[in-house]
């Protein structure tokens, strides 16, 4: 198995910690942790509940601490084993979980952890109810010649999952609640909160108030945060004697009267998983590996933990894309790069079909949404490529459907957006009547997707045309013309739009250097009338390549290819920036500031080997080759984020995985491509990727 680990990454805490988890509901929720679950990040939980579907994320249960008594041969005379492990501030620990954490690995998406204690085997199994705010924690007594006592500590929370919290003045509201398949306590954290339920099928509940004080979150130190230490109150002691081969279960939830039959609610969420993966239309060569087939498989279910319901006033059941766990919500821009990979490919288009409608209500002066606050109902707009980015997946999904009902329902709000594009949106983004090139940006705002702004620093403000952009803004003006002799519409204004951006594309090209300049016509600082290139090697251009409309010549084309290949590809991605550049970081650590500034001055963006692949793909037409680039990114799937791919790696080698440990544009570019190049195969070198 591919996501398996034993003694060797299991015992070694420094290794094992580094190693995190994830399983997620469906609607924004998440529960997640490393190995050997101990916290390291204010983000990690066992309930990490969408009060706010599909934000609105509070944590509700921290963790549980669990403490085994088994002899294996004379009752009530057993040792104690500490399956648990926390680190104090002070760096003190307390608990030997590690020691006797035999084997961690995952069924499906689902984590598993086997204790051994003396001979006895308990194994762990943490997941989500699909739909709901629901945690199952379920033990089994694996194997054991007697019976095993367990005590189980469940420490909770009630907070916002940026923030972190230090033992206050709460007093909850804990009742008992006897019900007809277990029981349970109701939780009331204090008066404006909502409650929360803590249930078990067969163990014994008591309730518990204490503060346990200053965990230790390493991850958020190494990450220059100022709060790196978080209490959390003990609610509640769980205590149950399992005899060899019982199970029970201890569930976490925001609803009063859950699935309390541990069995039927795991089968539910295998068959779930098991349908998913019934439903991918990926093929595999006939003699890859059985290790690659296996995370190809993964990636399939890893997929589907971005996708979320985001309900609108006309679509209770819309749908719409998560950009990363652990932090992200909902935005446009990777919302719209990631729709082809984790829908189309995945085989699952009427998910295509909700998120584009969904994103379609939100369209507000020619402009889909950047982002959607943790907090409120108002979008935020800051951003130019996101709505540039629509016309791609709608083309993507109709390649795939031929849905024209939806291209027709559509169709008056990609026109309307042309036309905010062409006369003048926000942030002074506006077609520029001389070369018909699309100019965007004013000062202290960020609107590509190199965005990081620290206060009022904008690390990379590309104000002007940026290249990519205008690649999108060709390429949504082809699409129109397209779909305009689809319907019968006026094709022939967006032709000639098309055809004069693409005499102004020539622009970009910058000759002595044999590659695109990142952005065309950016203001001095010192003399704003004064207009610059610039000239940095970027990964930006490869969308003039990688788009399916191509603005640049043949030869163009491979040149851009053969300089991003030599300077920006890594086992893991692309640099943002040629480390040959003198504003290159090559590290992405330290406080905000120096990450931010380090975010896209060279860190490796995972997302961006797709555009490569398809555009080397493009220019060279060799599917092993192109392949060559993307396979390595596999090895990122026993790392950082088990069975998934990160956001970022810092830019100099061993390039360590950073950010997001689960990033949707990541795992949707690598899927996107994957079926890209089986497209381009013979059909006697495939096989259907199977669920087995």
């Amino acid at each position: 198995m591919m996501f398996d680990f034993g003694r060797e990454v299991c015992g070694d805490l420094s290794v094992a910690s580094k190693r995190e988890w994830l399983v997620t509901n469906g609607i924004g929720g998440y529960a997640s942790g490393s190995i050997p679950n101990m916290l390291t990040r204010r983000y990690h939980g066992l309930l990490m509940a969408a009060l706010q579907p599909p934000l609105g994320r509070t944590l509700l249960l921290a963790k549980l601490d669990e403490t085994a008594e088994y002899d294996g041969i004379y009752p009530d005379s057993g040792r104690f084993y500490n399956l648990y492990i926390n680190r104090w501030e002070d760096g003190a620990l307390e608990g030997d979980g590690s020691r006797h954490l035999d084997r961690f690995h995952l069924e499906g998406t689902t984590p598993v952890w086997t204790y051994a204690c003396a001979n006895a085997l308990l194994e762990k199994r943490i997941w989500m109810q699909p739909g709901a705010n629901t945690t199952y924690i379920q033990y089994t007594l694996a194997r054991a010649t007697g019976p095993m006592g367990l005590t189980i500590k469940a420490l909770g929370n009630y907070r916002e999952y940026h923030s972190t919290i230090i033992m206050n003045d709460w007093f909850p509201e804990i009742d008992e609640i006897e019900l007809d398949a277990g029981r349970g306590l109701r939780i009331k954290m204090f008066d404006d909160a909502k409650p929360f339920y803590l249930f078990t099928d067969r163990a014994e509940i008591t309730p518990q108030f204490d503060w346990y004080e200053d965990f230790f979150l390493s991850v958020e130190e190494f990450r220059g945060q100022r709060d790196v230490t978080e209490d959390h109150l003990y609610l509640a002691q769980f205590q149950i004697t399992l005899k060899p081969g019982e199970t029970f279960a201890i569930i976490a939830s925001t609803e009063p009267s859950p699935n309390l039959d541990s069995a039927a609610a795991y089968a539910e969420r295998l068959a779930y998983e098991q349908a998913l993966l019934d439903r991918a239309t990926l093929q595999v060569g006939i003699d890859d590996d059985p290790s690659l087939i296996a995370a190809i498989r993964h990636l399939l279910l890893a997929a589907d933990q971005f996708i979320v319901r985001r309900p609108t006033a006309t679509d209770p059941e819309g749908r719409s894309i998560i950009a990363g766990y652990h932090w992200f919500g909902d935005w446009g821009r990777d919302t719209m790069i990631a729709l082809p990979g984790l829908t189309l490919a995945t085989g699952r288009p009427e998910v295509a079909a909700s998120i584009l409608r969904t994103y379609a209500q939100f369209v507000d002066q020619g402009m889909l949404p950047n982002r959607f606050p943790d907090e409120g109902e108002t979008p935020e707009y800051n951003t130019v490529d996101a709505t540039l980015w629509y016309f791609i997946a709608l083309a993507e999904y109709l390649d795939a459907t031929d849905d024209r009902a939806l291209l027709g329902e559509l169709y008056p709000v990609l026109a309307d957006i042309v036309s905010w594009h062409r006369r003048g949106t926000r942030y002074n983004i506006h077609m520029d009547e001389e070369d018909g090139l699309l100019y965007a940006g004013e000062a202290g705002v960020q609107l590509t997707w190199m965005d990081a702004k620290v206060d009022d620093w904008v690390v990379t403000p590309r104000i002007g045309k940026p290249v990519e952009i205008n690649a999108l803004w060709y390429n949504a003006l082809r699409i129109m013309e397209q779909f305009a002799r689809q319907l019968g519409e006026d094709a022939e204004t967006y032709a000639d739009l098309a055809d004069r951006v693409e005499r102004g594309f020539e622009r970009f090209w910058n000759t002595p250097l044999g590659y695109c300049y990142d952005v065309l016509d950016t203001p001095d600082m010192s003399w704003p009338q004064v207009l610059n290139h610039d000239g940095s090697l970027r990964p930006n251009q490869l969308l003039a390549v990688s788009l399916p409309h191509s603005p640049l010549t043949a030869e163009q084309q491979r040149s851009i290819v053969d300089a991003c290949a030599r300077h920006l590809v890594t086992a893991h991605g692309l640099r943002s920036l040629s480390p040959d550049d003198k504003a290159f970081i090559g590290q992405y650590a330290g406080d905000r500031r120096k990450r931010d500034g380090a975010y896209h001055q060279g860190t490796v963006w995972a997302w961006l080997i797709g555009p490569f692949v398809n555009a080397h793909l493009r220019v060279y037409g060799d599917r092993k080759a192109a392949r060559s680039y993307l396979l390595p990114l596999l090895k990122n799937l026993v790392d950082h984020g088990i069975g998934t791919i990160s956001e970022i790696f810092e830019g100099d080698p061993p390039f360590a995985p950073r950010g997001c440990i689960a990033q949707a544009w990541s795992v949707a570019e690598f899927l996107r491509v994957w079926q890209l190049l089986q497209e381009n195969s013979t059909q006697g070198e495939l096989s259907r990727i199977r669920a087995g």
